[in-house]
């Protein structure tokens, strides 16, 4: 017994063995294993075809760990257990779950469900019926002698109609409802609930073949002629409207609540659960949907914790933006000069003098509310004006009369008289002039700081001879 309970188990390592080994690790992050696959699945992703700076695998792994850092970074500070987080996270992942808990099957039998309720209602209150009708209109709130009017007319067609007048011929000459009466007053087969009650009941009432008396509705004074009447339409000919009707109508999501209701219910489990299984199911079967969805999860992670650690920081630390400039001011000189100003019109020549007295001695950065408030603070506009740093073939007036081109200036119309004003510099005098770029390059700087920190918090191994094998196996 024990050489062949011995055997058994001898089999099951040999079985067990090779699946353990096909997907090896390559590399802990804080203790945490990578396999080749998913790491395998982030390099091909972001060095596809269409990638233009390609990284070799080895040049790929500093900025993997790094992505992994700060997702550990974010899972110690606890940010996956916050409300936004999971909702978001949540709902991206059943995206891709959801719609496979359901198949074409279940679509139509909920297509059939549906028109056999509708065919149902509409049977048992008597199927629809097809009719002609002839309308003379009543304005609202019609006076007596209006009322009048119209019934004297449909009774004179009543009577001509009795004595053998050819209903279409009449309605397309006297009817008033100009949707049916070029059709020769014939409606589209209508079921009740579609139209006024006295409509309804009247087209009810007639047997096939049979023309009603004049009777009134809130429209006015109707003639019908009952055509004929039947039962719903068939399945067949209804499938695409349905099937519109439930893509249109998002009734899907509808359709698998309740296939996961169904199946928690005979599992005696949560509908959550059932779709916790459905995912697993289906990441065994395609690993790279279990990638993305972990990408989507520790993407979101990463933004926000690097959002708080980097991004925002940088943007709000003005006096880092400063002394960062200051540090590294060779980085941003110019190549070429650039002019540091507005160029402007004005309505009248004066204004143009009255500019640059207003603008004297004021903060480049406050120039904007000082010309709001100087020369257009009211409905009539004296000048328009563009603020900026600007380089050649930016402005054709600045072109013009900073940079001396021969151009010509397009001119704005009632705005005849125009200027310039401002500073031509060789290089930037403060942080301002280059604020978007010292702000990249300050995030940039942290976030390297913030990845060393990370890494000497974080134990990192990398197993070299896995890491050869990276698609090449």
């Amino acid at each position: 017994m024990k050489k062949i309970h011995l055997a058994f188990l001898l089999s099951l390592v040999s079985l067990v063995s090779p699946a353990q080994n096909a997907d090896p690790v390559v590399m802990h992050i804080n203790g945490k294993p990578v396999t080749r696959s998913e790491f395998e699945y982030s390099y091909n992703k972001n060095n596809s075809d269409g990638v233009i700076d390609k990284k070799t695998v080895k040049d790929y792994v500093p900025l993997f760990v790094a992505y992994k850092l700060k997702v550990e970074a974010a899972l110690d500070a606890k940010l996956d257990t916050a409300a936004s987080f999971k909702r978001e996270f949540a709902s991206y992942r059943d995206q891709q779950i959801r719609p496979a808990m359901i198949n074409d099957a279940d679509v139509e039998a909920f297509a059939r469900k549906i028109y056999k309720e509708t065919q149902e209602r509409i049977d048992s209150t008597g199927g629809m019926v097809q009719v002609a009708h002839i309308l003379i209109l009543t304005p609202k709130g019609a006076t007596d002698k209006q009322q009048k009017a119209a019934k004297a007319k449909i009774d004179s067609l009543y009577n001509v109609l009795k004595k053998g007048a050819d209903f279409a011929a009449i309605a397309k000459k006297y009817s008033e409802d100009p949707g049916s009466a070029k059709n020769g007053g014939e409606l589209p087969w209508i079921v009740k609930g579609n139209t006024v009650k006295e409509f309804e009941n009247t087209a009810w009432a007639l047997k096939d073949g049979e023309m009603s008396k004049p009777f009134a509705s809130p429209y006015g004074w109707h003639i019908i002629l009952k055509k004929a009447h039947r039962n719903f339409y068939d399945y067949a000919s209804q499938r695409d409207d349905i099937y519109r009707f439930i893509n249109g109508r998002n009734l899907r999501e509808q359709i698998i609540n309740q296939k996961l209701d169904s199946i928690a219910k005979a599992q005696q489990t949560t509908p959550a659960k059932v779709l916790e299984a459905k995912k697993l199911e289906m990441e065994q079967k395609d690993p790279s949907l279990k990638y993305l969805i972990q990408e989507y999860h520790d993407g979101l992670l990463l933004y926000d914790m690097a959002n708080r650690t980097v991004w925002e920081k940088a943007q709000k630390d003005s006096v880092g933006q400063e002394n960062y400039f200051k540090s590294h001011k060779a980085k941003y000189n110019w190549t070429e000069p650039r002019f540091k100003g507005i160029a402007y019109c004005a309505r009248q020549q004066a204004d143009i003098q009255r500019v640059k007295d207003a603008l004297k001695d004021v903060p480049f950065n406050k120039w904007v509310d000082v010309l709001r408030n100087t020369f257009n603070n009211d409905s009539v506009l004296r000048i328009r004006a563009e603020k900026g740093i600007f380089t050649e073939g930016m402005n054709a007036q600045v072109d013009k009369e900073v940079f001396g081109k021969d151009t010509i200036a397009k001119p704005v119309k009632d705005y005849p008289y125009t200027a310039v004003y401002g500073r031509k510099l060789s290089a930037p005098e403060n942080v301002d002039d280059v604020r978007s770029e010292v702000v990249a390059d300050y995030q940039e700087e942290m976030e390297k700081q913030w990845v060393n920190a990370l890494r000497k918090r974080y134990k990192v191994k990398v197993d070299e001879s896995v890491l050869k094998t990276v698609n090449n196996h």
